[in-house]
């Protein structure tokens, strides 16, 4: 099988703004016009090729990233939203109807959870969670009516690897649709090329790097992302969580850095979890080799990109959690806040924060301690003087 590399496909990827400008132009319109009346009606049925309706729709500043997205990910297609549970929710929606079922990781974005576990059972939609990488409950939780079987790459925020080709087979042999969320792991790895049906993304984490915007991604085929803004079907088009096409363009021009922010994320993530491992504390990353999903981590990623920039440690109550992370934005690791992907060190206490809506009690089951800090490594250049400040704070 040829090597897929993110980078290469979207440096092929041509795009020149209307006046041959290096950039792609803006386009802030909300409607657009057309020179005949028929022309409207075939865009309406999805018939017209090249013609915008209404950028609720489609933007062509919104299309420039989408189509940059899909370059990277290997999909055919790809549509951009407001938020990242905006491209959950509507992925989701759009496979699903009253009466299905979906099987799903348990550990996940505390969004994802309150949404499955919460919110769907309105629709009459039920979802049974498993841990995601135990293959044996993920076949035993499907059943005849299982719509969708739903992971993270990398489990947020424990860290664990889904075996995305061993779930696909699983999806496929039941009738469902593979849907993975890798918000942590852009680059790293190409869910699609490894069978996943549909790769969703919160935009707002590494792939924009600058926590300045919240917006969101869905790549797929492009059969599912015309169902998907279909204007009589598609969940996205009638429930509008569209981008603002401003902030796809300044997204746009982010994107084409990822390559190289992604290599220094896991490069000072990796230092920082080895000196760790020196002084006792045991960190959670997968690029140890002492971690239980290093080697199926290795054998699925798109290696010159790492190991990720996320890093978990245990301090075992909530207590000291904060002491500590207190003590490390006192003294200038980084900044206590929830997100990711930012080019500062960003640290929080999981349970009390991005997986609070988790009941206490499924936390403790799925193996989150109450003092769980979840580190996202920032772009230092000087990591072993970061190291040194954290150090301190233990």
């Amino acid at each position: 099988m040829k090597k897929f590399d993110p980078a290469t496909e979207l440096s092929k990827l041509e795009q020149f703004g209307e006046f041959g400008g290096v950039n792609p132009s803006i386009t802030d319109s909300a409607t657009y016009t057309f020179l005949g009346a028929e022309t409207m009606v075939d865009t309406f049925h999805g018939e017209a090729e090249g013609c915008f309706l209404y950028s609720r729709h489609w933007n062509p500043t919104n299309k420039y990233l989408s189509d940059a997205l899909a370059a990277m990910e290997g999909t055919e297609a790809g549509w951009v939203t407001g938020s990242g549970m905006g491209a959950i929710t509507s992925a989701i929606l759009q496979l699903c109807n009253s009466g299905d079922h979906i099987v799903s990781s348990v550990t996940t974005y505390g969004g994802t959870y309150a949404f499955f576990k919460n919110y769907l059972p309105k629709f009459n939609i039920d979802v049974s969670f498993v841990i995601p990488t135990d293959l044996e409950a993920i076949k035993k939780a499907v059943r005849p009516n299982t719509k969708v079987i739903y992971t993270e790459t990398i489990s947020n925020p424990l860290l664990q690897i889904s075996n995305l080709p061993e779930i696909a087979k699983i999806s496929k042999s039941c009738g469902a649709k593979l849907v993975v969320d890798n918000t942590f792991s852009p680059m790293m790895i190409s869910p699609y090329k490894l069978g996943a049906d549909v790769v969703v993304y919160s935009m707002t984490k590494f792939i924009n790097g600058k926590n300045d915007c919240v917006a969101g991604a869905i790549c797929s085929d492009q059969e599912y992302i015309n169902s998907l803004i279909d204007v009589n079907s598609g969940t996205a088009m009638l429930l509008g969580p569209v981008l603002d096409p401003l902030r796809s363009s300044s997204i746009l021009k982010n994107l084409y850095t990822l390559h190289i922010r992604m290599k220094q994320h896991s490069k000072n993530a990796l230092y920082l979890a080895e000196k760790f491992s020196e002084i006792g504390i045991k960190p959670i990353y997968p690029g140890l080799k002492s971690n239980p999903g290093y080697k199926l981590l290795t054998s699925l990623m798109n290696e010159e990109y790492g190991y990720g920039g996320l890093i978990a440690i245990d301090m075992k109550t909530k207590e000291k959690a904060y002491e500590f992370m207190e003590k490390m934005q006192e003294r200038g690791v980084g900044y206590l806040a929830v997100s990711l992907g930012y080019y500062k060190t960003l640290f929080s206490n999981s349970g009390s924060s991005t997986s609070s809506e988790v009941p206490e009690d499924v936390q403790r089951e799925m193996g989150m301690s109450p003092g769980l800090v979840r580190f996202s490594v920032g772009l230092d250049n000087d990591i072993e003087r970061t190291y040194k400040l954290i150090k301190e704070c233990f």
